[in-house]
């Protein structure tokens, strides 16, 4: 009986540790998952818990997640565009087979022209930036107004900004693909860091704050991740770099008189006094003028299977006059992506992120607020059109006029 008792208080008190132990362990986790569902920022709550769990080494667990939920949910194939999608795409007008007047259609500023001048009047300026030509449809016949394309962003009345939308294959034609297009001659090109991805303390903030809106004309996301490896390149900015800017990756390429460039580092673009940013992902998708080889590589675009899989995803190219492209899609392959970069104009493109939590382009109107313009999204997902009126967790860039 005397034995028995130190060996029920040592049980008891082993019991105790582990409990101990086990409640620590679970109030570090919750305040872990609490601080991620509350940092700063636009970001879902499924997004949080994702980034959550690959800052945790948990990202093979949220890849296995997000196929399982594919298979179960795959993209429909075949129908017809949502009324509100196929309204969208009929905002864009045509005249005689050709795009329509610029000027009418919406996230012009308000710049429409006045009733045409009486006779003897002198003719008002036509604008110096002709409208993107027409994009040749994925699907025969094409809707009204698909591949046409419209202002988005102006300034001082010129369509600085274009875009159009598209259905992105013949099979999953109740999808819709947005296609900007931006004049590089009148805008110029900034990279803002994220607070979290890649972190840090930069002169650019994290976001776009009250003050320095004047000429904002458009944003778009970052790409992979650069501090978990998933960009398979690096990020610089400020003269201060995140991981490693490797050779043969793709890269957007920020200058000092603001122009951007795309290419592969170390061919195309690389490190010059002239540089003041820098954003890798992964490798170029359209290169010159073609799509790669082998972009049917599946496990080179993201996670092993996601490349071919029809999900959200975003991309930015230049075209031989140096003018950029970007696209964001609904059910997009790393294939089809590439190809509506190449349609669009690209002899060099990239991809950027995927899934709803990350793509977005968003432009802005100042017709009613010139010093804070109304941010809208030009394809809806997870995030709303201010995300980057607030601090902003990923990198992205920012589009001002001249």
């Amino acid at each position: 009986m005397t034995h028995n008792r130190p060996r029920a208080r040592r049980r008891r008190l082993l019991r105790r540790t582990w409990l101990a132990v086990l409640a620590l362990l679970v109030g570090s986790l919750g305040w872990s998952i609490g601080e991620a569902l509350t940092y700063p920022g636009k970001d879902s709550n499924m997004a949080r818990m994702a980034e959550w769990a690959r800052d945790h080494e948990l990202g093979f667990a949220v890849d296995q997640l997000e196929n399982l939920r594919y298979d179960m949910n795959p993209p429909r194939v075949g129908g017809t565009l949502s009324a509100d999608a196929l309204a969208r795409m009929r905002g864009t007008h045509e005249a005689d087979g050709e795009n329509a007047d610029p000027a009418a259609a919406p996230g012009s500023g308000g710049h429409r022209p006045a009733a045409g001048p009486e006779r003897g009047a002198p003719a008002a300026p036509a604008p110096r930036i002709p409208l993107h030509a027409r994009m040749r449809t994925f699907v025969t016949p094409a809707l009204p107004g698909e591949g046409v394309f419209r202002p988005l962003a102006t300034d001082h009345g010129e369509p600085i900004v274009q875009g159009t939308y598209l259905r992105p294959d013949s099979d999953h034609t109740s999808y819709e693909a947005a296609v900007a297009w931006i004049s590089r001659k009148h805008a110029r090109f900034q990279l803002h860091p994220g607070f979290r991805e890649p972190g840090g303390t930069f002169d650019v903030p994290p976001t776009i704050p009250e003050g320095d809106r004047t000429g904002l004309l458009a944003t778009w996301n970052g790409g992979f991740r650069v501090t978990n490896g998933d960009s398979r390149g690096g990020f610089y900015l400020d003269g201060k770099q995140v991981g490693e800017l490797r050779d043969g990756a793709a890269a957007e390429v920020f200058y000092r008189d603001g122009s951007i460039k795309i290419g592969a580092w170390g061919r195309d673009v690389s490190m010059t006094s002239d540089v003041v940013g820098v954003r890798q992902c992964l490798e170029l998708m359209v290169d010159h003028g073609k799509v790669v080889d082998d972009i049917d590589d599946d496990g080179k675009w993201g996670a092993a299977d996601q490349g071919r899989m029809f999900v959200e995803r975003s991309g930015v190219g230049v075209t031989a006059k140096g003018d950029i492209v970007m696209v964001v899609g609904q059910a997009l392959s790393a294939r089809t992506l590439a190809e509506l970069m190449q349609r669009a104009g690209a002899v060099r493109a990239m991809s950027l992120d995927m899934n709803r939590a990350w793509p977005s382009f968003i432009y802005y109107d100042a017709g009613q607020h010139p010093s804070n313009p109304e941010p809208t999204n030009f394809l809806d997902f997870d995030n709303p059109p201010d995300r980057y009126y607030d601090q902003a967790t990923r990198d992205f860039v920012a589009v001002y006029a001249r």
